[in-house]
């Protein structure tokens, strides 16, 4: 069973080889009618470039579905937030074990994560073949 993660949005930019889609997340109270009313609304702007599909005739300003399976999704999720969590964890409790004060325990953990999003950044090439999006225009 292949599921997948959909996300409506529209095309911003088109190029011969990428396109640039403009999402809106919204959490469930963004659209709630009391939301002017209630400070816990939340909304945000999200840019997404992926690959232009071969084929498929895009126009600017359209209307589109995006699409990710759902473990390319948790992937990210585990590469943004878990990983990053686990090795400031661990960094802190090793430099609080080693004697440092608590301010510096800190700052070394901040200053570990440093080299892991380089990797990352170093590695965003091979990221961008590994995460597959589908686009369809919305009917």
């Amino acid at each position: 069973m292949n599921e997948t993660v959909s996300h409506e949005g529209v095309i911003t930019k088109l190029t011969d080889t990428e396109v640039e889609i403009r999402i809106v997340s919204m959490s469930a109270c963004a659209s709630c009618h009391a939301q002017s009313a209630c400070t816990m609304s939340d909304k945000e702007e999200k840019i997404l470039t992926v690959p232009r599909p071969e084929g498929q005739p895009l126009r600017l300003f359209q209307k589109v579905n995006v699409k990710m399976g759902v473990g390319q999704g948790n992937l990210a999720a585990v590469l943004a937030y878990l990983v990053p969590l686990v090795l400031l964890v661990a960094v802190l409790f090793a430099a609080l074990g080693l004697g440092a004060g608590e301010g510096l325990a800190a700052l070394i953990g901040i200053a570990a994560l440093v080299p892991y999003y380089l990797l990352l950044y170093w590695k965003r090439d091979k990221l961008k073949r590994r995460f597959r999006y589908e686009i369809e225009p919305c009917p």
